[in-house]
């Protein structure tokens, strides 16, 4: 059943990083079809990696250095013993969960405190999301390309 939506829930824009890299963000919690789709993706002239968390366990790579008759995307399990964090849980091949997440997050912020280590990503990295944002926010204010319209 469709069900109208009335919050201004998306947003999309592009970024140069200091490096040059080029990146798009896009995010809305109303794509059709999509539960919980945080999907990040890099890619680059040498390959591409793809994360997807309706997917938690796997990544998408590419290897752009193999012979164009070889390659393509390829699904990596990451529930092996040798993977970040999956040595303190189940057999090797158990899916993790998204509860899972907040017990690695807890874990890594105790490990960073008893080492003496500032926990990462920190207060300040988080300022720095919010200034990002702000950023995009003024500029979409300034510079609207298209006038929002109701449906």
């Amino acid at each position: 059943m469709y069900k109208r939506q009335t919050v201004d829930d998306a947003a999309l824009f592009t970024a140069r990083f200091p490096s040059g890299a080029l990146a798009s963000f896009e995010a809305t919690r109303y794509a059709t079809g999509r539960k919980n789709a945080l999907r990040i993706e890099l890619n680059g002239e040498r390959g591409s990696l793809a994360f997807d968390l309706e997917r938690l366990n796997e990544l998408s790579f590419h290897d752009g250095t193999e012979p164009g008759a070889e390659a393509g995307f390829r699904r990596i399990l990451v529930t092996e013993p040798d993977h970040p964090y999956l040595d303190a849980w189940w057999p090797p091949g158990h899916g993790l969960g998204y509860e899972h997440t907040f017990v690695h997050q807890a874990r890594d912020l105790v490990h960073a405190v008893a080492e003496g280590r500032r926990p990462e990503p920190s207060f300040a990295d988080g300022l720095q999301v919010q200034r990002v944002l702000a950023a995009v926010e003024e500029s979409a204010e300034k510079n609207s390309v298209y006038t929002p319209i109701a449906v």
